[in-house]
């Protein structure tokens, strides 16, 4: 397939200080193995964008927290993004006009390793499969959390990831899982994923496993709380260069429970060594095809206004998964 001229540039957001954005373009470079894609949609990531945005990737995390295809470094200018949906507009005859899913910032058109992009399964449409990346660290969550069936599962943190937790954890036979958040307005989402919803001082007790969400110290506090004795909690927040209080005092040694970290660039060391990185992205996109999923996608911008919308996006509390169109 001949490459057009249009496929000779690229348009890519860039972050260039706190809450400012810009569009840059730059020749499109393709290597050999590259496949070149026309984007469709991209989305955000609203808890680590913000951090991102607003410089506070601390030193120590610079290298762990590039994302595959991030161009400049933190904390400016920088490049950043990792859910792109777009066509294939050249590669291999297995690859070429599929529509694929791509770990890839906010950018038009790119060229990127045959490898790093998988096809969308059947009826996954293009517009949800902005939640893939998502989706996937719901799915290593769930397994750092190890719920099994009948148990009584708390999420404290009802933004996107936790809310896909808590749907994947609801899913299994007579485990019930209550959502916990600071906004009423979550609960209509909850149910529709179908877990409980409940405000911060109606937490339940003595539950089985306890996943944290909320990136806040009030938020960690309450998620202890629930966990019953010896249980589990998952802590999927992720602080950026913030240091919340832990409260580890009071009944927390008796009750000997346990602080887990869930951190998606490493599968969890059970599964190592049958589950790649690959694999669990794949099994992520396969979890989209539930249409009950759409909810968590609640505004859509179109990627030329970026600039001017997107630190109003990270800001907005009601913000879920907001996704930008590339074909307006």
């Amino acid at each position: 397939m001949a490459v057009s001229r249009f496929m000779r540039e690229a348009r890519a957001l860039w972050l260039t200080a706190p809450g400012r954005g810009e569009i840059r373009s730059a020749p499109l470079a393709a290597r050999e193995g590259d496949v070149l894609v026309e984007t469709l949609y991209s989305g955000i990531s609203r808890g680590t964008e913000s951090l991102v945005a607003a410089g506070c990737v601390p030193p120590s995390e610079h290298e762990r927290m590039r994302c595959p295809m991030q161009e400049g470094d933190f904390p400016f200018p920088v490049k950043y993004g990792y859910a792109a949906v777009g066509i294939v507009r050249k590669g291999p005859s297995a690859l070429a006009g599929r529509t694929i899913f791509s770990l890839h910032p906010h950018q038009d058109r790119f060229a990127a390793p045959a490898a790093m992009v998988l096809p969308l399964p059947d009826h996954v449409p293009a517009p949800r499969a902005v939640l893939a990346a998502n989706m996937e660290t719901a799915l290593n969550i769930a397994w750092d959390a190890r719920v099994g069936p009948g148990d009584r599962v708390v999420v404290v943190g009802a933004g996107v990831v936790g809310l896909l937790a808590g749907w994947l954890c609801a899913r299994m036979p007579g485990t019930t899982v209550t959502v916990v958040d600071i906004n009423p307005d979550r609960a209509l989402i909850a149910d529709r994923l179908d877990c409980r919803f409940v405000l911060p001082a109606d937490a339940p007790r003595d539950c089985d496993a306890v996943i944290h969400a909320s990136a806040t110290a009030q938020g960690l506090a309450t998620a202890l709380a629930a966990a019953g004795d010896e249980a589990r909690v998952v802590e999927a927040s992720w602080y950026g260069d913030r240091e919340p209080a832990v409260p580890l005092g009071r009944a927390f040694h008796a009750r000997r429970l346990s602080i887990v970290s869930s951190q998606v660039g490493r599968v969890p060391v059970d599964r190592r060594p049958r589950w790649s990185h690959r694999r669990r992205l794949e099994a992520a996109l396969g979890l989209l095809v539930n249409d009950r999923l759409d909810c968590l996608i609640n505004g859509e911008t179109p990627f030329l206004d970026l600039p001017n919308c997107y630190a109003g996006i990270l800001a907005d509390p009601a913000t879920l998964c907001h996704r930008i169109a590339y074909q307006t």
